[in-house]
C-alpha cells in the first residue's frame, strides 16, 4: 500500500476560521483528504472537522475514528477521553467522516487526525499531518486609550477581541459591573472603579475576563 502525503479539508460551524491549503493526491487508491490545516474557533462555539477517505474496492472498512493522543499506529479514540464526554460526535458515511465538537474549551486546542481500519492485514491509514484546532476566548481591548488628566479614568475606544479573525460579523453583548447593557457606547470615558466585559450573542455563558483599566492594543 502506498501512503501519500495527505491534503486537508474541514467543514465548519459556529464562530470559526479555517486556513485552506492545496490538495495533494493520494496513490494506489488509499488516502485521507481534509481542506484546512488550521482552524481557529471561539470558546463555547461548535466546530465540524470533515474529511473524505479512499481505499480499494475490494477492501471493507471496519472502524473509523478521530484522535489527538497516541501515535499514528497506536492512537487513542477521542470518544474514550473523559474530557470530551458528551461533546463529540462522529458522522461517517459514503467515505466522508465529520467530527463535531460542541461547547469548545481552550483545552480542546490540539492537532486532530482521522484514522480508518479495514479488513485487510495492515490495511489501516491515518491522515497526516492532521488539522490544528486553536480555541480562544474573548478579551476587552482598547484601540485607542488616553488617561484622564484629573479623574482616575481613561478615554478609550473599546473592542471585543479574539485571536481569530472571524469572516462573519458576530454580535457582541456588553456588560458593565456584571450588568448587561442594552445600549453601550464603545468610545468615551471609562472609570477604573467600573469593570467591563463582553460575550458573543447566544454564548453569554462564556464572557471575557473583567477589565477595569485600558491600554491601547499593539
Amino acid at each position: 500500500m502506498s501512503r501519500a502525503t495527505m491534503s486537508l479539508t474541514a467543514a465548519l460551524s459556529g464562530f470559526v476560521v479555517a486556513l485552506a491549503v492545496s490538495v495533494v493526491q493520494a496513490q494506489d487508491g488509499w488516502g485521507v483528504t481534509y481542506t484546512a490545516t488550521d482552524i481557529c474557533a471561539i470558546k463555547g462555539s461548535t466546530v465540524n472537522i470533515r474529511c473524505t477517505y479512499t481505499y480499494p474496492s475490494n477492501v471493507r472498512v471496519q472502524e473509523t475514528f478521530w484522535f489527538t493522543k497516541g501515535t499514528n499506529t497506536d492512537p487513542v479514540d477521542l470518544k474514550t477521553q473523559s474530557e470530551y464526554s458528551g461533546r463529540v460526535q462522529y458522522q461517517c458515511e459514503d467515505k466522508t467522516c465529520t467530527l463535531t465538537i460542541r461547547d469548545l474549551r481552550e483545552t480542546d486546542s490540539a492537532q486532530y487526525k482521522f484514522r480508518f481500519i479495514t479488513n485487510q492485514p495492515g490495511g489501516d491509514l491515518t491522515g497526516s499531518p492532521g488539522v490544528t484546532l486553536t480555541v480562544t476566548g474573548l478579551q476587552v481591548k482598547a484601540s485607542e486609550s488616553v488617561s484622564c488628566r484629573v479623574q482616575p479614568c481613561t478615554w478609550s475606544k473599546l473592542k471585543c477581541h479574539s485571536s481569530c479573525s472571524l469572516t462573519n460579523q458576530p454580535d457582541y453583548i456588553w456588560y458593565m459591573n456584571g450588568q448587561r447593557k442594552t445600549k453601550f457606547d464603545l468610545s468615551g470615558y471609562f472609570y477604573s472603579k467600573d469593570s467591563y466585559s463582553c460575550a458573543l450573542k447566544g454564548r453569554e455563558d462564556f464572557p471575557s475576563p473583567l477589565v477595569c483599566e485600558f491600554t491601547s492594543m499593539t
